[in-house]
């Protein structure tokens, strides 16, 4: 049975717009996963040290048979293509970065996976994509999306790209 799972996309290094629209390409080659949608591309102020390139970032939506652990890992193989730097500062610079997001209404909490993802409900270039692509969903522990998204921080994105 297949099960709706959402990815954040996020980029601020080496041609952003590249990087994350290659990354949703890699996504669309995840097997047993279907992507189903792309929100728009967002320019926005990045979430710690200000001395770094605005990121750009966007949401899918997949359908996948996959577990929550074997997509986690296909996104981290992703990522890995993409010349991510696991060493990298907390919040630092990124070629890419796949989040998974939610899987299903699962609340997973395992040594290496937390789903929905932590802190995502406060982030702006998460919300505001998700929003575009699934505005009536319901993260579970904290409520619907469209009642969410006003108490974010800031509103510091704008929309480059539309899906």
């Amino acid at each position: 049975m297949t099960v709706r799972a959402y990815i954040g996309i996020g980029s601020n290094l080496h041609d952003p717009v590249k990087q994350v629209l290659e990354a949703v390409e890699e996504l669309e080659m995840i097997p047993d996963t279907i992507l189903v949608q792309r929100s728009s591309l967002y320019s926005g102020n990045p979430m710690g040290p200000v001395d770094q390139p605005d990121y750009v970032n966007a949401v899918v939506s997949l359908d996948t048979l996959l577990s929550p652990e074997d997509l986690h890992q296909a996104l981290i193989g992703i990522e890995d293509m993409q010349g991510r730097d696991r060493g990298a500062e907390k919040w630092g610079p990124r070629i890419i970065d796949l989040d998974l997001l939610m899987y299903g209404s699962n609340a997973i909490s395992t040594a290496t996976l937390t789903v929905p993802h932590p802190g995502m409900h406060e982030r702006d270039f998460v919300m505001i994509p998700l929003e575009e692509i699934a505005g009536n969903l319901k993260i579970p522990g904290k409520g619907f999306i469209y009642s969410l998204i006003n108490k974010c921080e800031t509103h510091s994105l704008k929309k480059l790209i539309t899906g």
